[in-house]
């Protein structure tokens, strides 16, 4: 189980033979544009600071060119950053040798692809013990824990199949559990599900919520999907223009958008999957007999279900140590799903 969080600490990347050079003129306030026009480099991030919670999943949301790929390939030095530091475990991965880059990519991190990357002449099975080969675990072992994640995200049957007799959607289960197979502390996942069909899509964020309810990884999840970043997102950050505009958890950004691109982003939202009981909820409990009690950690929609399919119009809140905490109103409830809601 992860114990550390990924701390990113001012974190610079421009792309040019001299990025070093032009790190002052961009902290100035040089613009991109500017900075590509007159000196021929590309601003890729810009001075980003996000510390990623150790268990959880952490979603860099963008458009594309937002630089969220970017971002996820300095977690694993795929890319080097102009400055800055990615520091895992006490140790900063910009400044390992590059035999300690070798062992923390294979041993702390695995990375899911939006391409699958499967290797196309390899069977489910072989495709998934890959990665311990390459970490030179014995065979019988290798074998053994890669059945138990093949049947874990649901290819149990399929371990003899070639990638080209799969699905789009079977394929990534296999990417899933090749990552998994690895046993690392940290899973990387660039647009993981973004090439998938939307009802393929959203088995996929079950699968991944499910195992990650068990394991606790530290999972980084590029998306440029705003419903799916909620789905899955402990805490998020949204990229623009390399920048950091707005980090926080699913109902911060929903409730306190930064600006007005934040606020466009994320109109369309069901606001009922995002909101918990606890932002609108009375602090007094209700005096009346009702059937229904919610947790403050449940979301608006399904307390909203539960009243409904109660017939009741209040619900009592009792929290995780059984404790009646406050009170739920169904008009209210209905009132924050649909406009802002209210402090």
């Amino acid at each position: 189980m992860a114990s550390h969080g990924i701390e990113i600490k001012d974190l610079y990347k421009i792309f040019g033979p001299n990025g070093e050079k032009y790190i002052e003129a961009v902290k100035n306030g040089m613009s991109k544009t500017e900075l590509n026009e007159k000196h021929g480099h590309v601003l890729g991030l810009k001075d980003i600071n996000i510390s990623m919670p150790a268990g959880q999943i952490q979603v860099v949301m963008g458009l594309s060119g937002s630089g969220k790929s970017t971002l996820i390939r300095h977690i694993n030095r795929l890319i080097d950053p102009t400055v800055g530091a990615v520091v895992y475990e006490d140790a900063d991965v910009c400044q390992m040798s590059k035999a300690e880059l070798l062992d923390f990519r294979r041993h702390k991190t695995a990375m899911v692809f939006q391409k699958f990357a499967l290797l196309p002449h390899r069977t489910v099975l072989q495709n998934t013990i890959y990665g311990l080969e390459i970490q030179g675990i014995d065979k019988n072992e290798a074998e053994k824990r890669a059945l138990k994640w093949i049947e874990r995200v649901g290819l149990a049957g399929f371990e003899d199949n070639y990638p080209n007799q799969l699905s789009g959607g079977m394929q990534q289960r296999v990417g899933l559990a090749r990552a998994l197979a690895n046993d690392a502390d940290i899973l990387l996942m660039d647009e993981a599900f973004s090439a998938l069909d939307p009802l393929i899509r959203t088995d996929m964020q079950a699968v991944l919520l499910d195992i990650q309810s068990e394991l606790k990884k530290t999972v980084v999840f590029i998306t440029h999907d705003l419903d799916e970043a909620l789905r899955l997102g402990d805490r998020i950050a949204i990229l623009r223009d390399g920048e950091v505009i707005q980090q926080g958890t699913g109902q911060e950004i929903v409730l306190n958008p930064a600006d007005a691109y934040i606020a466009d982003f994320i109109k369309e939202v069901n606001r009922g999957r995002v909101i918990s009981v606890s932002t609108i909820m009375s602090g007094q409990p209700i005096d009346a007999v009702t059937k229904v009690e919610v947790g403050p950690d449940d979301r608006l929609e399904s307390a909203a279900q539960a009243m409904t399919d109660m017939e009741e119009n209040r619900a009592n809140v009792r929290d995780i140590n059984g404790n009646l905490v406050g009170s739920l109103d169904l008009k209210d409830t209905i009132r924050a799903m649909v406009t802002a809601a209210t402090h």
